[in-house]
């Protein structure tokens, strides 16, 4: 059996909790720079390039805020092709006058910021994989420098804004969780993704197919937090998506030795981590 999941695993797709979907549909298209795909019921899908969807908006007006000390979403990451797509990005945030975190990274320039309902969003560009550096233990040398804002504003001052490029895809996802330990067993030992970089003792972060991360871990809420409340908002599942059923297979080869509980339906297997957060493992296509 496989102990490692299929280098050519990605992030698919992320659906959230939200409490008024006109409001966040608004946001996504406007501020974020996605478009709606389909709309059915309460639930809507927007995309970047008028086919795929990468974020699914459940809405309920009961849903609260989730709380900051528990576990769940940290942020998701939304990966641009280019800078010239970053620094437009970084335009429109500041036309709608939207607050925005930032931090260089080495392997990737990064904006950061909420959504109305307080789910943390990720906007990126990576640099050359071929300029990653690695540490004498063999894990990337990742830091949190500050962005060359001017650089992005210089970058694209000639291109127009247009929304989010046809080739945008969801290039990791970050979670707080309750214990590392646990997570890097889930994670690593169970889904089969490989460590890449620790940040500090409290941050772990993973990948398949030595991508700097598509799984980030960190214990930022506190030691033992608890599992988002269902009735918050925040992360409902993301998808990783596997080339091919074999691929699948292995994983859920991985999970049922595990004694994991898990769901299949057709070429879907929905499983969650000890912190209550749901990943959704498909075949591609």
């Amino acid at each position: 059996m496989a102990q490692i999941i299929h280098p050519q695993a990605e992030i698919g797709l992320v659906r959230l909790k939200v409490q008024n979907l006109e409001r966040s549909i608004a946001f996504y298209e406007e501020v974020i720079g996605l478009k709606l795909l389909k709309q059915e019921g309460d639930v809507a899908e927007l995309a970047a390039d008028g086919r795929h969807a990468l974020v699914v908006l459940e809405a309920n007006d009961g849903y609260r805020i989730s709380a900051s000390r528990s576990s769940g979403l940290y942020h998701f990451a939304i990966l641009l092709p280019d800078r010239v797509s970053l620094g437009l990005a970084l335009r429109n945030l500041a036309k709608h006058n939207v607050s925005v975190g930032q931090g260089d990274h080495l392997v990737s320039e990064a904006l950061y910021l909420n959504d109305p309902d307080n789910n943390g969003i990720e906007i990126y560009a990576d640099r050359p994989r071929e300029t990653w550096q690695r540490s004498a233990d063999g894990e990337y040398v990742m830091t949190t420098d500050p962005v060359d804002i001017e650089g992005l504003l210089h970058i694209s001052e000639q291109a127009q804004w247009q929304g989010l490029p046809a080739d945008t895809v969801i290039g990791h996802v970050h979670f707080h969780v309750g214990d590392l330990r646990q997570a890097k067993h889930f994670y690593c030992d169970v889904l089969g993704f490989e460590v890449t970089a620790h940040y500090g003792s409290a941050a772990l972060f993973i990948s398949a197919g030595g991508y700097h991360h598509h799984i980030g871990l960190n214990t930022w809420a506190g030691a033992g937090a608890p599992p988002a409340a269902a009735d918050a908002t925040g992360l409902a599942y993301y998808t990783v998506t596997l080339p091919h059923q074999q691929a699948l297979a292995e994983v859920e080869a991985r999970i049922i030795e595990a004694g994991v509980a898990f769901e299949r339906v057709e070429n879907a297997i929905t499983v969650s981590d000890p912190f209550g957060i749901q990943t959704q493992l498909i075949v591609k296509g």
